[in-house]
């Protein structure tokens, strides 16, 4: 860890992960909405519409953090989990909305039967699990045949010049304005390199295909900054 505060490795260490989103659990969403420039509500209302989620339909929403990218689905009458390894996060999302279920549990080994769920979806996550495709492959065992998937993750701006405009802020402007506004700043660090690290929208798309989902298809959000996978079981899938 880093001596001035706690900062995970890209080797993406569980016990590291987890314990850097503790961290920052009482101030996260207000800090996301700052450096994301007011965009993640937008996404998240995107990723919404992706989903389809109907009522009564049994969603898991991974790497949920404090709840905020599971309230829409619960809200909407769906029998909606919130899933995080990070118990100081879910501690935060326990206190503000005590009427969602909470379930802390690792995305490589979920701590739930097979094909429990009609949709599964996370957000900004799958990049902090130490190995993606598990995560993946474990999404896909925990829905049910002719069920959906929705990854919303940061990926690469489609313009040239835009995308070396972003990974300047990425690197330069996110850490001293995390400094602003971040008990941890430091964590904000490992988020920027975790982007800059990740892969671009058609080699995640492979993976997601890779593991066993089909029609994988995927929108870019504000000119690719984010995208949105989507994808779906096979119905005559075991």
């Amino acid at each position: 860890m880093n001596p001035t505060g706690p900062r995970a490795g890209l080797d993406k260490n569980p016990d590291d992960v987890a314990g850097m989103f503790d961290h920052v659990a009482e101030r996260y969403d207000i800090t996301n909405d700052v450096l994301s420039m007011g965009r993640t509500k937008v996404w998240r209302r995107r990723l919404v519409e992706a989903l389809d989620v109907q009522p009564g339909e049994h969603v898991l929403d991974l790497a949920a953090g404090t709840g905020s990218s599971t309230e829409p689905f619960h809200d909407a009458g769906a029998h909606a989990v919130a899933c995080d390894f990070s118990e100081g996060m879910l501690a935060v999302g326990r206190r503000r909305r005590p009427d969602m279920t909470f379930v802390q549990g690792d995305a490589m080994s979920l701590p739930f039967e097979d094909g429990r769920f009609d949709a599964v979806t996370i957000s900004f996550g799958l990049r902090n699990i130490a190995d993606p495709a598990v995560g993946l492959a474990e999404m896909l065992r925990v829905t049910k045949p002719g069920g959906r998937l929705a990854v919303m993750e940061f990926s690469d701006p489609t313009n040239t010049v835009f995308r070396t405009i972003y990974q300047e802020y990425l690197m330069r402007a996110l850490p001293p304005a995390a400094r602003a506004v971040s008990s941890s700043p430091d964590a904000y660090v490992y988020l920027a390199e975790s982007i800059r690290a990740w892969p671009g929208q058609d080699l995640l798309g492979r993976m997601i295909e890779g593991v066993g989902w089909s029609d994988v298809r995927y929108r870019n959000l504000t000119g690719g900054i984010v995208a949105i996978h989507r994808a779906v079981k096979t119905p005559d899938a075991g």
